[in-house]
């Protein structure tokens, strides 16, 4: 059989990471007052960023339509389909998906497609997106892919620090007071996503540190690292990725070590300077 995998742009992915794991990305559209923004391979990410630093407003984003799913599935011509989508606990766009499934469904009973919620955005999307890839390349059938996909899902590990709270304040994700606070102390937040919604993790006073001490928790976090892989995305971040990157593997063994920069949605709330991390 043959296997096509749809994403939304929640997803971290290169071009050549799509062309690679045949992935077809629907953008999400992001607005910053008057402007509004597609996250697709189009996307103007300084512009993006200048846009949003000059604003006091919050972005506004809009998910993938069913229309876009269900177009993007009539236009494959694999036998089998997989939608991947960001958290339903973040957004409608896996909602979306499920409508165009059942219409897909509708139309041709003997369809196979299968809607995954990704419980997580970002770096976690592209871990997930890794396995299901690595899943179809190891010849495995559709059932048993979806079943290990969830399996997947439910053992993913999410994190990320942002350099400015900025945005996290603009969009209500923080108190304004609290953010304005740790804006002036230099507290840099070590967040995770839980079960598809954000919590802290750990409070650190600088970046740098917090990025030190997240290296040092992986290990406490879970106990089969050298069977996973590592995807650091970062907003304009590169130093700091890499910098990341070279701590953890002198402490750890992971199958893999992936650095991406972010699409357009994650830039949105991550910031410039943000990094995202998940395995």
């Amino acid at each position: 059989m043959s296997y096509k995998l749809i994403v939304d742009s929640g997803c971290d992915l290169t071009t050549e990471m799509e062309k690679e794991m045949n992935i077809s990305t629907i953008p999400f559209k992001i607005a910053v007052d008057d402007k509004e923004f597609i996250d697709d391979e189009n996307f103007n990410m300084d512009l993006f960023l200048d846009t949003m630093k000059n604003s006091s407003n919050p972005i506004k984003t809009s998910c993938p339509s069913p229309f876009d799913y269900e177009s993007e599935v009539e236009k494959a011509s694999e036998d089998e389909i997989f939608i991947l989508t960001i958290s339903s606990k973040l957004s409608g766009s896996y909602n979306s998906a499920n409508i165009a499934k059942n219409q897909i469904l509708e139309k041709d009973p003997k369809k196979k497609v299968h809607v995954f919620d990704s419980k997580t955005a970002s770096a976690g999307e592209t871990c997930i997106a890794l396995k299901i890839n690595e899943f179809i390349k190891n010849g495995l059938g559709f059932d048993e892919i979806v079943e290990k996909t969830e399996k997947e899902i439910d053992k993913l590990k999410t994190f990320f620090i942002l350099e400015n709270l900025d945005n996290l304040i603009k969009n209500g994700r923080i108190k304004k007071t609290a953010g304005l606070i740790a804006n002036v102390l230099n507290i840099r937040p070590i967040m995770i996503g839980e079960n598809g919604e954000i919590s802290l993790f750990e409070m650190n006073r600088g970046f740098k540190k917090s990025l030190s001490k997240l290296a040092d928790a992986l290990g406490n976090v879970v106990d089969d690292i050298e069977d996973r892989t590592l995807v650091i995305s970062h907003v304009n971040g590169l130093e700091k990725a890499e910098e990341f990157e070279k701590k953890v593997r002198s402490l750890y063994n992971f199958k893999d070590i992936k650095i991406i920069h972010t699409k357009g949605l994650a830039s949105g709330y991550a910031d410039n300077g943000g990094i995202v991390i998940a395995f």
